[in-house]
């Protein structure tokens, strides 16, 4: 119940401010947001064990600042950033708007957050012990011919401090910083990146999955180049899919709140997003790792993503509605559908 106002009173307030807030308050000792159990239902994937298969997406907490109380949430696992190796700003505000008609936020963030160091710091302070993924990305000043060295700093950073690490290339808030998913741009960073992943595994012995975040704003032809990729190069997995440039006619709310440029998550992006899940899905075959995020508010659209073949989903618009209700709604479904079946 306290959870539950606590939501509310955040929801009256302007969406950036009351992030925040939500953010001070999940990351302290006396958090307002209640505790809920934890639902077992493992899944191992990328040779980690996951508690149970719903997890928080990148984006709602930056920095590692509110892991403790994430952590009390439910959630199979947790995904931070995303982060970059200096400090930065982000866009100018506002940059975070809600579309209350439609479930639906529009963020222009800007990757703002406080740099790998802090990142690390926080999570070591944290004494975190579940799942944790973290997210990368390159500053705003570094040109893309450049990009593969913030990637690489940033993964040499965190790689010791998660089980796994998400290469985000498709957020649509920093200029050009979806071009790296085209042609050679694409095969020089992922090519990079994964000879550092094997360099440093065979001198430490420590390997760590990396995953590629992808844009749900390709075509099809795009997007099989870009699959076939990801998966030749010997990746671990991908999430699918960040937010959408694109503006459904379906959209209820006022007119001045959905010209806002950036990116658009909740309800309104399932229906795009599980196109381009099915046919991930399709390119990278039966066996790949695939995280499945985009539009999830309910139990129904995280049952969608699973039919589509998702082996672990993520959730950020539909947590920041619902509350931590809709990671247990989900588990329980999932849980509910395996004793039915045969």
């Amino acid at each position: 119940m306290l959870e539950f106002f606590a939501r509310k009173t955040l929801q009256a307030l302007p969406a950036e401010l009351a992030h925040d807030l939500a953010i001070q308050a999940l990351g302290s000792p006396l958090s307002i947001f209640t505790k809920t159990k934890q639902i077992q239902n493992p899944v191992e994937l990328m040779g980690i064990k996951f508690p149970n298969p719903v997890g928080l997406a990148a984006g709602f907490d930056k920095n590692g600042d509110a892991i403790h109380g994430l952590n009390k949430q439910g959630f199979g696992f947790l995904e931070i950033g995303t982060i970059t190796p200096k400090p930065q700003a982000g866009n100018d505000k506002p940059r975070l708007f809600r579309l209350s008609a439609d479930d639906a936020i529009i963020n222009r963030m800007g990757f703002n957050n406080k740099g790998i160091d802090y990142l690390v710091k926080q999570v070591k302070k944290s004494a975190y012990k579940g799942i944790l993924g973290i997210n990368i990305g390159k500053n705003k000043t570094t040109p893309n011919e450049q990009a593969l060295n913030d990637y690489i700093h940033c993964f040499e950073k965190a790689r010791t401090w998660c089980d796994y690490i998400t290469v985000n290339i498709s957020s649509p808030n920093t200029p050009d910083l979806r071009e790296l998913q085209n042609d050679q741009a694409l095969i020089d960073l992922l090519s990079g990146i994964k000879t550092k992943q094997t360099e440093l595994a065979d001198k430490d012995g420590h390997y760590t999955p990396v995953v590629v975040k992808i844009s749900p704003d390709q075509n099809k032809d795009q997007l099989e180049f870009m699959v076939k990729q990801i998966v030749e190069s010997g990746f671990d997995g991908i999430i699918c899919t960040n937010t959408t440039i694109d503006r459904p006619d379906s959209l209820q709310s006022t007119a001045d709140v959905t010209a806002e440029m950036g990116g658009l998550s909740g309800k309104p992006l399932l229906k795009k997003s599980n196109e381009t899940l099915r046919l991930v899905r399709s390119f990278a075959g039966r066996d790949f790792p695939i995280i499945a995020v985009g539009g999830i508010i309910d139990k129904e659209g995280a049952m969608e993503k699973f039919a589509l073949g998702a082996d672990l989903i993520q959730i950020y618009t539909g947590f920041v509605l619902k509350g931590n209700r809709l990671i247990n709604d989900i588990n329980k479904q999932l849980i509910s559908e395996n004793t039915r079946k045969p």
